[in-house]
């Protein structure tokens, strides 16, 4: 295996398997693919991560000019540390307890197995001096890993979901664990100002170090002290893809069949998430039924389409959640559902994004909803996607893309009566407003994309290693 002097780790390797022998392997959709695919091209570098499948142990390989260096899981490993500590403890735990987090010993040790298995890939991976740039919480221990191993490394980290307050972090018996393996990283990266905050100030509480604008003072173990950069570097998405496609004859002569098959309401309202007890789905699903139920809207008029996506359906609470929205949604329509007119279409599928692109132009009104969210690209892939101007975007203030997205009608998801006031001003907007809205939205996206994202974390982390070796 050839040693490179940039290096990704993360969960996923940034393929998927399939069945045709003659290509067998294709590129994941998702943002960081495409943030990253020119950096590695450019530098030849390598990634590291899992192939997708339980117990495929294979050799590292080439794809579209990156390394590949597959990480072998069991299906031990992915019910304990995937599904297990990962989903079903960190992933509640730093979602505000929306639902309770469960603490497991065996959980946690296979956890730390598993990331051991990482970095000591990610380890024989990177040429001397070399960029690591770790990925996730379900890596949290890597970069201290990584330090022990390879002190010669800069270490960059970034969290994808939220970091909680210290009041909630604090539930964890692996606090001071996480916490010290996330400062292995030179720079530690969050979706928002608020949780590089909480995490600065979980340092302090834990280990009584210096924090102070953005600066961690963390003594090494050899002796001296470093310094980590903790701070926000807000995710997004490839604009100029979701531009483009939304502007392909196809996909807008698509987005006219959807509505034409929905009865061509007046307005369609659209929602689009994992199928995750943190999307807000069900205050959403009671928001809209209360209004036909009061009468605000009629199903002669509204329609909502959900899709939701299949997620972790292994997982006792995401099997329940499902019953429970499904059970929901039945109950509305039953109540609802004219012969012509549905009120609510649920789709329990995912689509590819030309789909998607076809529904975000087709909705009149994108609810994102998210009790807790670390970004939410669904948020900014629909204001990428009208390229007409037109359309409002309902944004919960739990959601990162809130900082962002200040055109948004923002709404406090737990606050029923006032979801449903903010769906009834998102309908009756006039085009005027919506144009406004959304020509500010479109350059907010525009202008911090997935390409800037990645630049800015990287030029920090280039920064801190310049001054490392001066």
């Amino acid at each position: 295996m050839t040693v490179a002097d940039f290096v990704v780790v993360s969960n996923r390797l940034p393929v998927d398997r399939g069945d045709d022998e003659d290509a067998l392997w294709r590129q994941s959709p998702g943002g960081l693919v495409a943030a990253l695919e020119p950096v590695m091209q450019a530098v030849g570098g390598a990634w590291v991560g899992w192939p997708g499948q339980a117990d495929l142990d294979i050799a590292p390989f080439t794809f579209d000019g990156m390394q590949l260096v597959p990480v072998a899981l069991s299906a031990a490993d992915i019910e304990l540390y995937y599904e297990g500590f990962s989903n079903d403890t960190i992933w509640p735990l730093y979602h505000d307890v929306i639902a309770a987090p469960s603490f497991h010993r065996t959980w946690w040790e296979v956890y730390a197995a598993v990331n051991r298995r990482f970095a000591d890939a990610a380890a024989a991976a990177a040429a001397v001096g070399a960029t690591v740039w770790v990925h996730d919480y379900q890596l949290q221990l890597v970069p201290r890993m990584l330090r022990q191993l390879r002190p010669d490394l800069t270490i960059g980290y970034f969290h994808h979901i939220p970091f909680p307050a210290y009041g909630l972090y604090s539930q964890l018996p692996w606090r001071r664990q996480v916490l010290d393996g996330l400062l292995g990283a030179d720079v530690i990266g969050f979706q928002r100002v608020a949780d590089a905050g909480n995490f600065a100030r979980a340092v302090r509480r834990v280990f009584g170090y210096e924090t102070k604008s953005g600066s961690i003072r963390v003594p090494e173990a050899a002796g001296g002290v470093r310094t980590a950069v903790a701070k926000a570097y807000p995710i997004s998405i490839d604009t100029s893809l979701y531009d483009d496609l939304a502007r392909r004859p196809e996909i807008q002569a698509r987005a006219k069949e959807i509505r034409a098959s929905l009865g061509d309401p007046a307005t369609i309202l659209l929602g689009v998430d994992r199928l995750d007890y943190t999307k807000g789905i069900r205050h959403r699903l009671k928001a809209f039924g209360e209004l036909l139920t009061d009468g605000r809207l009629s199903v002669e008029d509204a329609t909502l389409v959900q899709v939701a996506s299949p997620s972790r359906e292994r997982v006792g609470a995401y099997m329940q959640l499902r019953d429970k929205i499904e059970l929901a949604v039945g109950r509305i329509n039953g109540d609802f559902d004219t012969v012509e007119r549905s009120a609510v279409r649920y789709l329990h599928t995912s689509y590819p994004r030309e789909e998607m692109v076809a529904l975000y132009l087709t909705a009149d009104v994108m609810l994102v909803t998210a009790l807790r969210d670390g970004m939410n690209l669904v948020a900014k892939e629909y204001v990428a996607s009208r390229v007409d101007g037109r359309g409002v975007l309902v944004l919960s203030e739990f959601a990162g893309a809130a900082d962002e997205l200040t055109q948004a009608v923002k709404v406090n998801p737990h606050d029923i009566d006032g979801l449903k006031d903010a769906i009834v001003t998102a309908v009756e907007m006039s085009d005027v407003e919506q144009r406004r809205r959304m020509r500010s939205l479109r350059r907010r996206v525009r202008d911090n994309d997935v390409t800037r994202w990645s630049e800015r974390f990287l030029v920090d982390l280039d920064r801190v290693r310049r001054e490392r070796t001066a």
